[in-house]
């Protein structure tokens, strides 16, 4: 089945798939390079799409390890699409990731929850690390094409680690980790020996006493390989502690700050991506079937199917649900870009605003997800339920994702930042 509603040209109720700016004026296929030569990233991340959309439904009811999904973003360069280009990477900034994982995740929202998480993670040295030792993990990142996984959320219990006479050991226990079956790096927390400070550390899973792998029996993102993990004297050395990821008031930087809402966006434009991936999927479907709707209605409606008024009432609805939510989401990458950019210059207040926008924009994503990837489906019908559509696996990432990040945490957070101004606690997402 071909995924359509992505590249903005079909008509004007098109969703546009990608975080600011809308890719409608983008280049298509066969489009040339920048003058600059730099990489048309967002036109790669679409030709990638296609080829995954084209056994999306296949793959994804198999559910086998993802590692050739993983050599096709390798192959197509997008896995240092963050990290410099002095350090060999692609050069682009997070407004353009954002845009390369919601066009991925609308194709295969395993795999877009796979780069966004990778993302997130390969960027973690330049924010809990000083700039040169971030800027060495990236040159070693780049020369490797490492796929990064695991995870460092706040909710997660500590690892452990104890002196040795080189660096460290790492033992314990990680309930779940993003990518951990097929990752080349992990990046999880772990507690400094004697005060407990939390810390993110970078991992070699090629260690024997590295365990775990991918969860088996996940309803959704079947293909994201995420499991819990197992560290038994697992050797760290000292240049792969990166630095600490305490709460407490004073510890992080405003800069390092921003990795909370970084990663709220991840999310949200993840959750937008698989929706409108949905949209274009029953969108293509709505042309061309009888409305479920007019069996039971007192007379024919004439023309097309997409005549049918209770047809296009839906997906108004769930178009003006899509273009809400990322119009929020639109505003709160412009306020991360603005932060990312002021660097050590960033205060507190500052990096506040920009935390709470992303958790109301996360929060709203997360819902217009949830109703687009139900309500959807009402509009196709009872064929919407066979099983070679595969329209289910929408919703079923979605549910996956979102149980990981409830929206009651974010509301709160915007509550209290609205009525008492108060600055949302330095928390990591899942």
């Amino acid at each position: 089945m071909t995924l359509v509603g992505r590249t903005g040209q079909d008509d004007a109720m098109t969703i546009a798939p990608a975080a600011p700016p809308p890719l409608s004026g983008e280049p298509g296929r066969g489009a040339r390079p920048p003058r600059d030569g730099t990489p048309d990233w967002p036109h790669i991340a679409r030709e990638l799409a296609d080829d995954l959309a084209i056994d999306a439904v296949e793959r994804e009811q198999a559910g086998r390890p993802p590692a050739d999904e993983v050599a096709r973003l390798r192959e197509s360069g997008l896995l240092t699409l963050l990290v410099p280009a002095e350090h060999g990477g692609g050069g682009a900034d997070w407004r353009t990731a954002y845009t390369v994982v919601r066009t991925v995740a609308a194709a295969d929202g395993a795999v877009g929850h796979l780069l966004g998480s990778h993302y997130f993670l390969s960027h973690g040295p330049r924010f809990f690390a000083g700039a040169g030792h971030a800027a060495r993990i990236e040159r070693e990142f780049t020369a490797g094409q490492w796929f990064w996984g695991g995870g460092i959320a706040s909710r997660e219990p500590p690892l452990m680690l104890t002196p040795t006479a080189r660096g460290h050991l790492l033992d314990g226990h990680q309930r779940y980790g993003s990518g951990v079956g097929v990752a080349d790096r992990l990046l999880v927390r772990a507690a400094a020996p004697g005060t407990g400070e939390p810390l993110a550390v970078l991992v070699d899973p090629a260690h024997p006493g590295c365990t775990g792998g991918a969860a088996g029996d996940t309803f959704g993102q079947r293909l994201a390989a995420g499991g819990a993990l197992g560290f038994d004297a697992v050797p760290v050395g000292r240049e792969d502690v990166l630095g600490s990821l305490s709460p407490d008031d004073g510890v992080l930087s405003p800069f390092a700050g921003l990795a909370a809402p970084t990663a709220r966006l991840v999310s949200a434009q993840y959750c937008l991506g698989v929706a409108e991936g949905l949209l274009g999927e029953v969108r293509e479907q709505g042309r061309a079937v009888r409305s479920p709707w007019q069996a039971f209605s007192p007379q024919p409606w004439p023309g097309s199917p997409p005549q049918d008024p209770y047809v296009l009432t839906a997906y108004g609805e769930l178009a003006v649900c899509a273009r809400a939510a990322s119009a929020l989401a639109d505003q709160a990458v412009d306020a991360l870009t603005r932060g990312l950019a002021r660097g050590e210059d960033l205060d507190d207040d500052e990096c506040a605003e920009i935390a709470v926008l992303a958790s109301a924009a996360e929060a709203a994503a997360s819902r217009a997800a949830q109703e687009i990837t139900s309500r959807a489906l009402e509009a196709v019908g009872a064929s919407a339920a066979l099983a070679r559509h595969g329209l289910d696996r929408f919703w079923r990432d979605t549910r996956s994702h979102t149980l990981r990040e409830p929206v009651a945490h974010r509301l709160r957070e915007v509550g209290d930042y609205f009525l008492n101004g108060a600055h949302p606690p330095f928390s990591l997402p899942a």
